[in-house]
């Protein structure tokens, strides 16, 4: 059973969609309604839209959508009931303690459990004679007692079922040790400890639950397995969208974030005293961690290693902050060392000067474009400079245009008319491609209902009708009685259009008023932002009645028209007929 609806209502209604949103999203005004930069994708032209007559949400950029419930699931990383409770939690709204399915919630609770009580087993053996080993390694790498604690570090036992007898005892089955992805299944059918001589670092969530594991291998032991093992995503936890550390750093980190690239960085900065220090979970730096990082900062520092690989993920990280609204600056660690060996070598009070002299985005752009140039040839300064003009070009800042620019022509001796235009010729260039992205953003959704009702291809204008059809009823839901006499569901077209008309009569055959929260329940993100699309579109018309009726007249002629396909043995010349027939009547009706 579903959250009864009047308590729903009640929780929507506390929580404003536009005061919720507008903690993450910065809005503006647009007529009756409000946009902003989607949080959910990279634009920089605001198509993110929210509707406060219906409480609603859709960007025209990326086709997600819903309501306030659906968009705190989104931006919180929650399921449908984990959603509402908070909302309710924030608002004071009391959920009633049965009445609705949350088996879902129930496993996820189960698997933090699991995840608890596995953290509690490595730790107690770390302090055991057993884990000595860990211990001694942790030690030597200038961690402290105090921080081994803090960070509930621990060891898993050089064992392969140490960890599946410990979980069997506290009452937890096989099945929710797989689910939690703490054990493992071989081909044989049998069953083993997922981390077996590891140093174990627990991987804590913004709400303090402990959500996942990475383990790292003592050196020189990491030829089986790799030097890292981590916990594959499972229901809780899903790599791309958290971050080592953040469950400190977001009490640390209103002026600033620094990203550092592994976990002993992080730990390492936060005993030293940066506890604003983050880091991605073996994986490259995404979108998601962005939102996330854009939550509870204004600025963030990258401050990943020096080498190849390093230098890649801060190019790849600049990509991903360019439209967040973050003030980006990088820091290039002296001799290729990684922030946890400078600060060991060189204290706190280096690190702090280090972290005082970070350079902007631009800076280091610049800096690195002279990689490989010959700058004491005309050919290499002409190349770099080329390389200077593109990335002056990409930033807004006109201050900053200018002083760049200056710098450069007093360096390398070239007149600033010259530079000047040369920066103007590549931003005319990037407006084109991005007038091309915006227009391909406002089109996108067109097309992606093609992904979301692959069934569209059957007859355009059959789901032409059936999405009218579907935007009239959500509009004015006192027709859906009308619509019931006259188009049974099983006329629709698509399956998906079928299934949503069905979920229309049955919630009116209850006498409730549709609402999108009712889909969000049961239906994909994607369904939602479609069904959001149609809600807030202006298919209807001002003469609703007589475009249903339209609509309605359409469709069980298109529908007339495709079985008539799919006869089986249909004589050629009899089904030509007919045809014919069907079209010489809607000609005459059209006339």
């Amino acid at each position: 059973m579903a959250i009864p609806q009047e308590v729903i209502e009640e929780i929507k209604y506390r929580n404003d969609i536009e005061t919720t949103i507008s903690q993450y999203v910065n809005l503006k005004r647009r007529g009756k309604n409000l946009v902003g930069l989607c949080p959910f994708h990279s634009e920089k032209t605001p198509s993110f839209t929210i509707y406060p007559e219906n409480g609603s949400f859709y960007c025209f950029g990326c086709g997600v959508g819903g309501d306030v419930i659906t968009f705190t699931g989104l931006i919180e990383n929650l399921d449908y009931i984990e959603s509402v409770k908070l909302l309710a939690e924030k608002s004071g709204v009391t959920l009633p303690q049965d009445g609705y399915d949350d088996s879902m919630q129930k496993l996820k609770n189960r698997i933090y459990d699991i995840n608890r009580e596995t953290a509690k087993f490595f730790h107690n053996h770390l302090l055991s004679d057993g884990g000595k080993w860990a211990r001694e390694y942790l030690l030597g790498r200038g961690l402290t007692p105090k921080t081994i604690k803090q960070f509930g570090l621990g060891a898993a036992p050089d064992s392969w079922d140490s960890l599946i007898k410990h979980l069997k005892e506290k009452g937890y089955t096989i099945s929710e040790m797989l689910t939690a992805n703490v054990i493992g299944k071989s081909q044989r059918g049998t069953y083993y400890d997922r981390f077996r001589k590891r140093v174990m670092f627990p991987i804590i969530n913004i709400r303090g639950n402990v959500v996942g594991f990475s383990g790292r291998a003592m050196p020189g032991e990491d030829k089986m397995g790799g030097k890292y093992v981590n916990t594959s995503d499972t229901p809780v936890y899903k790599k791309s969208e958290n971050l080592f550390g953040i469950n400190y750093a977001k009490n640390h980190c209103s002026d600033q974030i620094i990203l550092v690239e592994g976990n002993m960085d992080v730990i390492s900065l936060h005993q030293a005293g940066f506890c604003n220090a983050v880091a991605p979970l073996g994986t490259a730096f995404t979108s998601e961690q962005v939102n996330l990082i854009a939550r509870y900062t204004k600025e963030i520092v990258l401050m990943l290693d020096a080498d190849a690989a390093g230098q890649k993920a801060i190019r790849r990280a600049s990509q991903l902050l360019e439209n967040t609204g973050l003030n980006v600056r990088v820091v290039v660690i002296p001799d290729g060392k990684d922030p946890d060996e400078f600060i060991k070598n060189n204290g706190a009070d280096r690190f702090k000067a280090l972290l005082s002299g970070a350079v902007s985005d631009i800076e280091y752009k610049l800096l690195m474009a002279a990689d490989g140039l010959l700058l004491d040839t005309d050919d290499g300064r002409l190349k770099y400079l080329s390389k200077a003009a593109q990335i002056l070009s990409t930033t807004d800042d006109v201050m900053a245009r200018d002083i760049y620019i200056g710098r450069l022509c007093e360096k390398y001796e070239v007149s600033r008319t010259a530079l000047t235009s040369k920066v103007e010729e590549y931003r005319k260039q990037n407006k084109r491609t991005q007038r091309k992205k915006e227009i391909n953003d406002v089109i996108r959704p067109k097309f992606t209902k093609d992904d979301i009702n692959p069934e569209r291809r059957k007859s355009l204008k059959g789901v032409s009708a059936e999405e009218t059809l579907i935007a009239v009823l959500l509009q004015h839901p006192d027709f859906l009685d009308y619509a019931k006499e006259n188009l049974p569901p099983d006329k629709m077209i698509t399956n998906l259009n079928m299934r949503i008309y069905q979920t229309l009569l049955d919630i009116n055959s209850q006498g409730r008023i549709p609402d999108i929260s009712v889909f969000a329940q049961s239906y994909s993100s994607g369904e939602v932002g479609y069904l959001v699309s149609l809600q807030n579109s202006g298919k209807a018309g001002e003469n609703a009645k007589i475009v249903l009726k339209d609509c309605i007249k359409v469709i069980l002629e298109e529908n007339t028209l495709l079985s008539f396909g799919k006869e089986e043995n249909q004589n050629t010349e009899d089904w030509a007929s007919k045809l014919q027939e069907i079209i010489n009547k809607k000609s005459k009706g059209n006339g």
